[in-house]
């Protein structure tokens, strides 16, 4: 019995771990690592660093034999074996090489894009859930005061001050409202399930955060993180690449030296000679002197080049305008809680006094509620569009943290 007190007693603090809310900053730590992902990034990578191994192997030698036979009285017996080697005089394999690596760095920068776009899932998903919580909130609370309001309308009823109408509106609205609610806890169970699948969790989280986005920071540093982005950074690395398979095609005119060396025997029915033999071949660079890998390398480089300018251009378009749209909702969704929301209280209370004096009817009262309701929701929409938009502004600089 006291070893398994001792048991429950330790496994307290690792449940309540478990059950701990899940904050915007952990669940994109845990998403990003993840072993899959780990696994598909070094998978890229390699890859991409084979090429590069390939690209600066040496081609193996060549081991050759040769036998003729002349038929001649006495017969004449000829037989050679050389060893050869291909040589690379014109630095060929160095720039493919050299490609090669560039292409590494792009591979490496398509894996951070990734990554950045990975995390947007994950903040989205995770301010799709803040906001559905959020939003159950709001209405259990606007239940806690119908019940007050009901709690009161039966008191009325009994005392012969109010009609039995209102007490059967009463459970009307209470229906509606707990449907509603039922409707909003069904959604919010998918999209616990959704975050739990981009973050890895496990188990269905529960979030903790703050649904309004912080300040914007100006639009001068904004624009400067541009550089930063890894899919811009691809296109460089991949410009870069193509003009160096393009620098190795030129070369294309320096053919390759194949040098060899071996020994000879020549038995011609009396006597038995032997020597080292030595040869050398060059490709004559008449026909095929890499045309099409020149022209195909500079059209590779001018479409990189060309997709980096209009991907910038585009994106810093689109970083004007989200600023814009994400200042200006932030702005909104901080106005409208200050003045709109906080003044619900005081318009609630007037609303109960007016009913309870016989100044209102019931509808009225319940109209203020509804109101009060829609206020709330209201507000979280602003804030939950604020929201995203400054998640999209954040993945178009290429910021993975939020």
């Amino acid at each position: 019995m006291r070893f398994a007190l001792s048991v429950f007693l330790l496994a307290l603090p690792l449940a309540a771990w478990a059950q701990a809310p899940l904050t915007e900053a952990e669940a994109i730590r845990l998403g990003l690592a993840r072993a899959s992902l780990a696994d598909l990034e070094l998978a890229r990578i390699q890859a991409a660093e084979a090429d590069v191994l390939a690209a600066g192997q040496l081609p193996n030698p060549a081991l050759s034999y040769t036998r003729d036979r002349i038929n001649a009285t006495p017969g004449s017996l000829e037989q050679s074996l050389t060893l050869s080697q291909s040589f690379d005089l014109s630095g060929r394999r160095g720039l493919r090489r050299e490609a090669a690596a560039r292409r590494v760095d792009m591979a490496s920068s398509e894996n951070a894009a990734h990554r950045v776009a990975m995390a947007g899932e994950i903040r989205r998903a995770f301010h799709d859930l803040l906001y559905r919580q959020e939003l159950i909130r709001a209405t259990e609370s606007w239940t806690q005061h119908f019940n007050r309001v009901e709690a009161m309308v039966n008191r009325l009823v009994k005392a012969g001050e109010a009609s039995g109408y209102d007490r059967r509106r009463l459970t009307r609205e209470r229906r509606e409202i707990e449907t509603r609610l039922a409707g909003e806890k069904a959604e919010i169970d998918r999209q616990r399930a959704r975050l739990a699948a981009l973050a890895g969790t496990g188990s269905d989280p529960v979030v903790t955060g703050v649904l309004p986005p912080p300040a914007l920071p100006p639009i001068d540093a904004v624009l400067a993180r541009l550089e930063q982005r890894p899919d811009l950074a691809a296109l460089i690395h991949r410009a870069n690449a193509s003009e160096l398979e393009g620098r190795a095609a030129k070369r294309g005119g320096i053919p390759e030296v194949t040098a060899g060396i071996g020994s000879k025997w020549v038995d011609n029915g009396f006597t038995k000679d032997s020597g080292i033999a030595l040869s050398l071949s060059v490709p004559l660079p008449v026909f095929d002197r890499q045309q099409a890998g020149r022209q195909r390398a500079a059209a590779e480089a001018r479409q990189a080049r060309a997709e980096y300018d209009l991907a910038r251009a585009r994106a810093e378009g689109e970083l004007r305008g989200l600023h814009r749209q994400a200042e200006g909702l932030r702005a909104a969704a901080l106005d409208y809680r200050a003045y709109a929301v906080a003044a619900t209280p005081d318009l609630l209370r007037i609303a109960e006094a007016a009913y309870q004096g016989g100044e209102s009817s019931l509808l009225e009262l319940l109209d203020a509620y509804r109101g009060a309701l829609a206020v709330e929701t209201t507000a979280l929409e602003l804030e939950k569009r604020a929201r995203d938009a400054r998640i999209e502004l954040d993945l178009l600089t290429g910021s993975v943290e939020p």
